[in-house]
């Protein structure tokens, strides 16, 4: 994605050094900090915006998991297999679209029983935001949240099976 959304009023965010200027032609790569100086040029994977963006909104208290039922099923095999748990594509749950300047962040999350959604959804956005433009220089022009399930106390884990069969009710 060679292109960036929307039009930045700032350029690049504080955490640049002002020496520096953004280069404006495309790499190749997916997700790019194309920023050139008279040392080299900085780029950056939109795999690692990816993986910041989803560690930063795990840290929020009240939300249990990435992803929707089945791509949190698939995540869980893929940690399984060697090799498996890496790349842009293996963080259940977060999409990211990383331009020159710009990166947009789309998550879907799992949230615990009991948690204010709408407090919650402010806290996770405040600090994936946070995250990505500290760590990455990008502005994050918006964090769009799906709410996909509510985590229940007694959904954690299944009760052990018991040692002998239960006897039969019927004949």
């Amino acid at each position: 994605m060679s292109s960036t959304t929307g039009s930045t009023t700032g350029g690049v965010p504080a955490a640049a050094t002002p020496s520096t200027s953004a280069a404006t032609g495309s790499s190749g790569s997916p997700g790019r900090l194309a920023e050139e100086t008279s040392q080299g040029k900085t780029t950056i994977a939109a795999s690692v915006v990816q993986k910041i963006a989803g560690i930063a909104a795990r840290e929020i208290s009240g939300v249990h998991s990435m992803g929707g039922g089945l791509s949190r099923t698939f995540g869980a095999l893929r940690e399984r297999i060697p090799g498996g748990g890496t790349g842009a594509s293996n963080v259940a749950g977060v999409q990211v679209e990383v331009g020159e300047k710009q990166a947009a962040v789309d998550l879907d999350i799992v949230v615990e029983y009991g948690a204010s959604i709408v407090d919650l959804a402010r806290a996770v956005r405040r600090n994936v935001i946070t995250a990505v433009e500290r760590m990455t220089g990008l502005e994050v022009i918006e964090v769009n949240i799906a709410v996909n399930d509510i985590h229940l106390p007694d959904e954690d884990e299944a009760p052990p099976a018991p040692a002998t069969p239960a006897p039969s009710r019927v004949e």
